[in-house]
């Protein structure tokens, strides 16, 4: 008899490798939003981050959340680091491409709750009046990341974080644009 179960737990935790091994390697998620407002005031949120503390939904998640900035004050080679609660974990994001009015790309080294690298990038075209922004992140997913993402909604929880940014990126930007 527990020979029996032992031979159906294996061949259950067979399946599920084989259910997780075929998972994508990759993800991606990206939200974007129209802003009235020129690429070049948009672009200004984006590629100085100490700017983001006014927008960036993660921030607010944990405002004890220990912060800090290294390197120039805008553009490529501009840094933040962070260590908060578990809303919000540590890591560090680093501004590898800008182009202005076009392009911010970082790279995001996240060390909890769980260490991996992953890139961002908030691109900004020109619509009319108004400057449409997408903000997206991709990555590569290990073995442990394919099993979690079979629970847990990855679109979801961060596509909701890039809305929520991208509304109050507007609210501001919007606000500065007619003064």
């Amino acid at each position: 008899m527990l020979t029996k179960v032992l031979i159906g737990v294996a061949a259950i935790a067979v399946v599920l490798a084989a259910v997780v091994a075929r998972q994508p390697s990759r993800f991606r998620v990206a939200r974007s939003a129209a802003i009235t407002a020129p690429p070049e005031q948009v672009f200004a949120q984006v590629n100085d981050l100490h700017r983001w503390e006014a927008w960036s939904p993660w921030l607010k998640a944990d405002p004890a959340a220990r912060t800090a900035y290294e390197g120039p004050a805008a553009g490529p080679g501009a840094a933040f680091t962070w260590s908060g609660n578990s809303n919000v974990g540590e890591g560090r994001m680093t501004i590898i491409d800008s182009r202005p009015h076009e392009l911010v790309r970082l790279r995001l080294d996240f060390k909890r709750p769980m260490a991996s690298t992953s890139t961002a990038e908030l691109t900004f075209v020109p619509d009319g009046e108004r400057t449409v922004v997408t903000w997206s992140m991709s990555g590569e997913k290990n073995f442990v990341a394919k099993a979690l993402h079979l629970v847990m909604n990855m679109d979801t929880m961060i596509g909701g974080k890039f809305d929520e940014g991208l509304a109050q990126m507007k609210t501001i930007t919007e606000s500065t644009a007619r003064k």
